[in-house]
């Protein structure tokens, strides 16, 4: 059985996520920013912390870390060569090493470009990547460590998964994100669609993600750079899909 996911949205527009197999009762908890809201969404649904999986090191994806550790004993796991600036690990990771929720394993990617030690989580079997600022709803991470290039290679990893694969990042960002990437793409009606549903959704109060890699690959500007078609309409055309997303992410941050 594929891993049960939940959102639980935590500080002003962060998600932590939850992961868990219903074969074990394990329960993976995909970054902290804080304790409360997440300890609250186990007992709601009557799960219980096993592991605690960290993308990053930045506060607001890491500050509950350890106060959920202690109140759960969760097995805390995060990048090796960021394990200096991350709450002490119980388990340090690298680039292709597996980790296991319950009966379902998934696969270390290392994302640099947000920051230099990012990691990301991909359960295949479940159809799930868990990328926190690395890949984001209609959207990708500032640059605040890494280089374009590195980004780009990053994201490039994502476009190799199935198109059902439901991507789980890190913040409420969709409907900002959207909105540059309609100044880019106005008159792509896949994004015009999604623009309805999101702010349909969060008129709701509800979370715009996850979202499936078909969606991301069809209405995220910063994907679209692999495609030769987008890029010439958008004057781009001499610049491979690592210049492009270049050129998109200072676009971006000027927005």
């Amino acid at each position: 059985m594929p891993l049960e996911i939940a959102a639980v949205p935590c500080l002003a527009d962060n998600y932590a996520w939850l992961a868990h197999d219903a074969a074990t009762g394990a329960t993976a908890v995909i970054d902290v920013p804080e304790a409360a809201p997440i300890i609250r969404a186990l007992a709601a649904h009557g799960w219980h912390a096993s592991h605690i999986l960290i993308t990053h090191h930045h506060d607001d994806h890491i500050a509950g870390v350890e106060t959920l550790a202690a109140a759960t004993g969760a097995r805390v796991i995060g990048a090796a060569a960021d394990a200096h600036r991350l709450p002490p690990l119980d388990e340090a990771l690298s680039a292709g090493d597996q980790v296991r929720i319950g009966m379902d394993g998934g696969r270390v990617l290392a994302v640099p470009g947000h920051t230099l030690g990012h990691i990301a989580y991909h359960f295949p079997d479940s159809r799930a990547a868990f990328t926190a600022d690395s890949l984001m709803a209609c959207g990708c991470g500032r640059l605040f460590e890494g280089t374009a290039g590195q980004m780009w290679a990053s994201l490039a990893q994502f476009l190799e998964m199935p198109s059902d694969t439901l991507i789980c990042s890190g913040h409420e960002y969709t409907l900002a994100n959207i909105r540059f990437a309609l100044s880019v793409d106005p008159d792509n009606e896949a994004l015009k669609r999604r623009a309805a549903a999101a702010k349909a959704l969060r008129d709701a109060a509800q979370p715009t993600l996850p979202v499936t890699m078909a969606e991301e690959i069809a209405t995220n500007p910063f994907l679209r750079a692999a495609d030769p078609a987008f890029r010439a309409a958008l004057g781009l055309g001499a610049l491979d899909a690592a210049g492009a997303f270049a050129h998109l992410r200072s676009l971006k941050d000027r927005f």
